[in-house]
């Protein structure tokens, strides 16, 4: 979990002073928990989610305590991208079991239930914020997930090994090297 936590402010930055939560709940129902404390399946609402908000937020586990979306992380968000005003739920993801290089630890940028966020300008604002380091961004509708940075040709290519052409290559080169030993397994 420490490590979580520091590969959290490593790549999106420490928690904004500006930022609180507010009345957002977005987390509280889209996101999957599954620690030794406490467990909720994704897209559906947390058992302690009332009306107004917690309702064991002065006891609430400790995920529940450490855990923010990247709109509290990075300022190059906007203000609109707080997830319950933008429909966009952003967050570091660490999956147990990648199919690729790209999955182990990457940004997902979710859509809520409901919510066609991903045909807004604001997506595109939040999608430029996010694709400018060496961090894989993902997508997801809750039914698919898509690549979305890096682009699907770099991404071949850093997946394949196959020789990067010279447009490409120091791209290429630098993803390989970061995450090119992740790559052999997938």
């Amino acid at each position: 979990m420490q490590t979580e936590a520091t590969l959290e402010t490593t790549l999106l930055g420490p928690l904004l002073p500006d930022r609180a939560c507010g009345d957002c709940v977005a987390c509280c129902v889209e996101l999957t928990v599954d620690t030794p404390e406490f467990q909720k399946p994704g897209g559906t609402p947390c058992r302690h989610l009332t009306p107004q908000g917690c309702g064991v937020h002065a006891e609430r586990p400790h995920i529940c305590r450490t855990w923010f979306c990247a709109w509290r992380r990075v300022a190059a968000l906007p203000e609109a991208a707080r997830p319950d005003r933008s429909g966009l739920l952003v967050s570091l993801n660490f999956e147990r079991a990648p199919r690729n290089c790209f999955e182990g630890v990457s940004i997902v940028v979710r859509a809520l239930a409901g919510r066609q966020a991903i045909d807004t300008a604001m997506a595109a604002t939040v999608f430029d914020s996010l694709c400018d380091q060496l961090v894989p961004v993902w997508f997801s509708d809750g039914a698919e997930k898509m690549l979305m940075h890096p682009d699907r040709e770099v991404a071949d290519l850093v997946l394949s090994g196959a020789p990067a052409p010279a447009h490409l290559w120091d791209e290429v080169a630098a993803w390989r090297e970061r995450y090119g030993v992740f790559a052999q397994d997938g």
